[in-house]
């Protein structure tokens, strides 16, 4: 590929998915704490290649993707037609510049960036490439009864992405006979007469069709990703006229703690914790203190921030085991309220949160009762090749 290329991913998410059954189209059920879309989108918002990512919804589901992409930088989503190639002609059509084009079932979560690297490579010599695997079990044809078996021999399971030249595919769309509906983005290119250059495609790729598929997904996730543990440690002292925040909450007590932000010990070392599991430096590397925007700014902002980072890498936080250290206030009244704001915040379930406190004894300076220190060791999941 040279020089002068803009290449877009179009994720194709109209469809209702009825077959995987539930309340929500398979595109938005959850795996591994986020969307089957969001998996997509995040494959390839990481590959170095991809300079545009544009997703095709259905009707009325706005919201469901508004929930399950958060604030990735996309473009925004376009409504798709009665029929998937509807909904690709429509994708098509609002990418405003492109050179090469990868189409892409919402409905298969794991893309390999080595799948889109052969793809991309293809288009050098075709206008078009689609990843495919080889067909291993026997084929026979059914009725009644069991038919004759159907010749394996050059036969392959044919999976997306799929890449194009953008214009060929545009004007290969646009050509297709309207109302003929067709199984795939390949059939249309050939149909006008354009060569389709196979690469080796990637078992990760299947696609979700039934419930079951559900749990296999989850178990190929879970075999991609390793546990990495974060540790965050922060202390403010008291300051006389200021308002005291703990894990989110506002807590009456006759002081308060200084500090640049709201000065929440606890939400400073949960938040130190989440970007160390991850290997993103600490606090004061994302929020400095030395910029006005982030005095007096909630620190609930910075938990969403580290939250976000880690979503976006494809992690998942598992456990946050959080120690609040102070003679007073004490933290017993207020920890069940604390534990549900920080599962909350981390949109996680409150078994996944510990909320502990603990004092010095009368030792040091939280034993002469100066300030509060909090102590949080964060687990997350992360892809194996983070």
């Amino acid at each position: 590929m040279t020089g002068g290329t803009h290449i877009v991913a179009l994720i194709v998410a109209a469809g209702k998915g009825e077959r995987a059954g539930g309340d929500l189209p398979k595109q938005y059920r959850m795996i591994g704490g986020q969307s089957v879309l969001a998996h997509a989108v995040d494959a390839f918002l990481r590959h170095p290649v991809i300079d545009e990512v544009q997703v095709v919804i259905g009707a009325g589901q706005d919201e469901l993707y508004r929930t399950a992409i958060g604030d990735r930088p996309l473009q925004k989503p376009v409504i798709g037609g009665a029929t998937r190639r509807e909904s690709v002609q429509r994708g098509l059509g609002a990418i405003a510049k492109a050179s090469h084009v990868l189409i892409h079932d919402a409905a298969r979560p794991f893309v390999s960036g080595v799948v889109i690297d052969r793809l991309v490579a293809a288009l050098d010599d075709r206008p078009g490439a689609i990843p495919a695997l080889p067909v291993a079990d026997t084929l026979a044809r059914a009725g009644d009864a069991l038919g004759d078996v159907v010749p394996r021999d050059g036969l392959v399971r044919v999976q997306t992405p799929q890449a194009f030249r953008f214009d060929a595919i545009l004007a290969a769309h646009n050509v297709w006979p309207e109302g003929q509906d067709a199984t795939d983005d390949a059939q249309i290119a050939r149909a006008a007469g354009h060569a389709v250059a196979i690469v080796a495609g990637d078992p990760a790729l299947d696609k979700i069709t039934f419930g079951e598929d559900v749990m296999t997904a989850e178990d190929r996730l879970a075999a991609r990703m390793i546990s990495r543990t974060g540790l965050g440690f922060d202390v403010h002292a008291f300051s006389d006229g200021a308002e005291l925040w703990l894990g989110g909450l506002r807590i009456d007590h006759p002081r308060g703690l200084a500090g640049h932000s709201d000065a929440d010990v606890a939400l400073h070392a949960i938040t130190d914790a989440l970007l160390g599991a991850v290997g993103d430096g600490d606090i004061g590397s994302h929020f400095p203190p030395s910029d006005a925007q982030w005095r007096g700014a909630a620190s609930s902002r910075f938990v969403d921030h580290a939250r976000d980072l880690i979503a976006a890498r494809g992690g998942i936080i598992d456990h946050v085991d959080l120690t609040i250290i102070c003679e007073a206030p004490k933290i017993g009244p207020h920890r069940d309220s604390i534990r549900a704001r920080v599962a909350g915040l981390l949109r996680v379930p409150e078994a996944r949160v510990s909320i502990k406190a603990t004092t010095t004894e009368r030792l040091g300076f939280t034993g002469r009762g100066e300030g509060i220190a909090a102590q949080a060791v964060a687990t997350v999941r992360v892809p194996a090749d983070l």
